[in-house]
């Protein structure tokens, strides 16, 4: 009998600016003025590929998120910067966030399809429904379409994004110079969508690509966003900030899996952490410590006014939270929405002590320790059921990411928890996952969803 290979957590690297805690521009370890330096994404990329680390990952809004006069916010559209650090890299992959409510299925498909061929299947896509109402008037909306009908939206876009990368089979392209035959045209297919939000003829303009299509990552954990991620989602980045909260939504989301035809390992959960790192525990809170002196209150009870939908401006920042809506009232990011107040009214917390809580992670788990202690809490969530690996989320650029790969995998490697050397070139390799089979390929099986009942499929091209 051969031998199980033993389970290893995967390392995503969210890389932001200088770094994800809201003062982290202030701190003299970080530079704020190279967040349109080319040469500093590089440098990042470079660094988190010495960890061995399965992917990097750019977040993406289409508004200027928060108020820059108290962050450094703004920056690359994130799959531009991905291509220029495909060209620098050779392993790690490279995830990028699009929305699925301010852009089309083709346009999108298209550019990971290039990306996936410049990287040598690299690529990934965080998929996202956009979650604000600046982001909406940035498109000609007063409002924000309703959050259940963001989801409708996003499962046909995705749905008409994967048949585009299918409407080209794997050896289409013949290359016969002696015969003048370029590509098989039987094997180039339109894909004749005809759906509620979208009409694409196709086929693709990007033959079909190393991984056949981009790792599919998703975000949102409220019960639409959960319902997603089991039907389409291959990799899932969520916030929970405890061990138990981490195994309830972890058991939740792989058991709806089965309901789509999918194994449990079919999908990778990666909770987001915050590592606040020292030489000793001590040396790693003083340096918490030091980050929440530097914010901003302006900033910190703006950004907890968007997470809850409740206007705070002038509220005593040393009292309790008002009297909040119901998620159901919440047409931005419910799930967010439910973790702050919760977390808030569990833990008894000012509104002061809830921006300073939130500072380094948004809701995301902050942990502040030496790299053994950080190991400890990425062990006990990955042995524990919590966890299939990490979205790690450094405080400070490029200090966090760097000291990370230079103590905490060095760690996690001695405990045989992960990887010791690059054993795949694919992100799908990476994350342990299959390339997909071509659904419009003859003999191929396609399962329907709703917006196909009115798709005619497999015109040739």
């Amino acid at each position: 009998m051969t031998a199980t290979a033993p389970r290893r957590l995967h390392l995503n690297a969210f890389l932001m600016n200088a770094g994800h805690h809201d003062a982290a521009w202030r701190h003299p370890r970080t530079r704020p003025e190279r967040v349109t330096d080319l040469r500093y994404f590089q440098e990042l990329a470079r660094a988190a590929e010495r960890g061995l680390f399965d992917s990097i990952f750019f977040a993406d809004g289409l508004a200027l998120w928060g108020n820059v006069r108290h962050n450094a916010l703004g920056g690359f559209e994130p799959l531009t910067l991905l291509s220029a650090l495909a060209a620098v890299t050779e392993r790690i992959g490279l995830i990028a966030t699009v929305s699925t409510t301010f852009d089309e299925p083709f346009h999108t498909a298209r550019k990971f399809a290039s990306l996936d061929h410049i990287s040598g299947g690299r690529a990934g896509w965080n998929i996202v429904t956009s979650g604000s109402v600046n982001e909406a008037r940035n498109f000609g909306q007063d409002e924000h379409l309703e959050h259940r009908l963001r989801y409708e939206r996003a499962r046909e876009f995705v749905d008409v994004a994967t048949k585009l990368w299918d409407s080209w089979e794997d050896d289409a392209i013949l290359l016969d110079r002696e015969s003048g035959v370029y590509a098989d045209t039987a094997k180039v297919r339109e894909i004749g969508h005809r759906g509620t939000y979208f009409g694409v003829q196709g086929p693709l303009n990007v033959p079909r690509t190393p991984q056949g299509c981009p790792l599919l990552v998703q975000a949102g954990s409220s019960e639409d966003g959960k319902e997603f991620a089991a039907e389409y989602a291959e990799a899932v980045f969520t916030a929970q900030q405890s061990l138990a909260d981490g195994q309830a939504f972890y058991k939740d989301l792989k058991s709806r899996l089965a309901r789509f035809g999918r194994a449990e390992d079919d999908l990778r959960i990666l909770p987001g952490i915050c590592p606040v790192i020292g030489s000793t525990e001590a040396e790693a809170r003083a340096l918490e410590q030091e980050l929440t002196e530097l914010q901003v209150p302006e900033y910190g009870l703006a950004q907890l006014s968007g997470m809850l939908g409740t206007d705070l401006t002038g509220l005593p920042l040393d009292g309790p939270l008002p009297e909040l809506p119901e998620e159901s009232e919440i047409n931005g990011n419910k799930s967010r929405f439910t973790l702050v107040a919760e977390l808030a009214r569990r833990d008894g917390l000012t509104l002061r002590e809830l921006i300073a809580r939130l500072g380094g992670g948004r809701g995301h788990r902050v942990f502040a320790g030496t790299a053994e202690q950080i190991a400890d809490e990425l062990e006990e969530w990955f042995t524990q059921g919590a966890a299939d690996g990490f979205n790690i989320m450094p405080p400070l650029l490029p200090s966090g990411l760097t000291h990370f790969v230079d103590q905490v995998v060095p760690e996690l490697q001695r405990r045989g928890l992960f990887r010791t050397e690059y054993t795949g070139s694919t992100l799908r390799e990476h994350y342990g996952l299959p390339r997909p089979a071509n659904r419009l390929a003859p003999g191929a099986s396609l399962p329907l969803t709703p917006a196909d009942s009115t798709t005619q499929e497999g015109t040739h091209a």
